[in-house]
């Protein structure tokens, strides 16, 4: 991150259409979505980024937070996290265009019929997470203001580690871990027994994740979100 905050331009040049070629590959990914009904309706996706624009995330100039010993929760490194807001938006080629695709009128309807959920009044909140070894998070829900939830992994974990969402069942019992590869991801609609977390274990290197939510016009700290004037479906960003 540079000095000023802000986010550098990514290393990896980004091809042509990036927008219109995230739309399709989101509708083909949605449409070969694997749904899994226990202990709660979760979907695992794939390939759901063009190449490019993986290998331009995973490219993103920013430096992990230290832990300083400190897990469990993500709000505990508050100061250290990152968002796709307006200023990373206006800075970075790939962070506009996945803002924009999933801004977008046509990608909202494919999650709305996913999903079976309105997002009319929804904002798009993108967070860029990089987790180290000392990483983990208790069993939650985020039920509340995150209307759709989606863990989105960018790079693969070493072949001896398993960096997969962990499931649980409503008694914190542990039901399984997900699978983990590059350019797939876990989604669900949040209610009051859709816990997961992260047991503690292993993470040798950087376990890089986008995770993207939409919220309510509740949410509080509009600063962390890509279009903080404009619902979700609405173009006149």
């Amino acid at each position: 991150m540079s000095p000023d905050g802000s986010l550098p331009m990514s290393k990896t040049a980004i091809a042509a259409n990036p927008v219109e070629r995230m739309i399709a590959a989101w509708d083909t990914s949605f449409a070969k979505a694997e749904v899994f009904d226990a202990p709660y309706r979760h979907f695992y996706l794939r390939n759901l980024f063009p190449q490019d624009i993986i290998e331009a995330l995973n490219a993103i100039d920013a430096s992990a937070p230290d832990l300083n010993g400190v897990s469990g929760k993500r709000e505990l490194h508050n100061d250290d996290r990152f968002y796709f807001n307006r200023d990373v938006i206006d800075a970075n080629p790939v962070a506009h265009a996945i803002s924009t695709a999933l801004q977008s009128q046509q990608v909202v309807s494919l999650i709305e019929k996913l999903f079976s959920v309105d997002l009319t009044g929804s904002l798009l909140r993108l967070e860029y997470a990089q987790d180290i070894d000392g990483f983990w998070l208790h069993p939650h829900t985020d039920l509340g203001v995150k209307k759709i939830s989606m863990l989105i992994y960018l790079n693969d974990a070493p072949t001896d580690e398993q960096w997969g969402t962990d499931i649980f069942n409503t008694d914190h019992t542990h039901h399984k871990c997900m699978d983990h590869g590059a350019n797939c991801a876990l989604a669900f609609t949040p209610s009051g027994n859709t816990y997961h977390g992260f047991v503690k274990r292993p993470i040798h290197g950087v376990r890089k994740s986008l995770i993207f939510n939409y919220v309510t016009q509740d949410w509080r700290d509009r600063s962390q979100l890509a279009f903080p004037n404009s619902s979700v479906g609405d173009q006149r960003q």
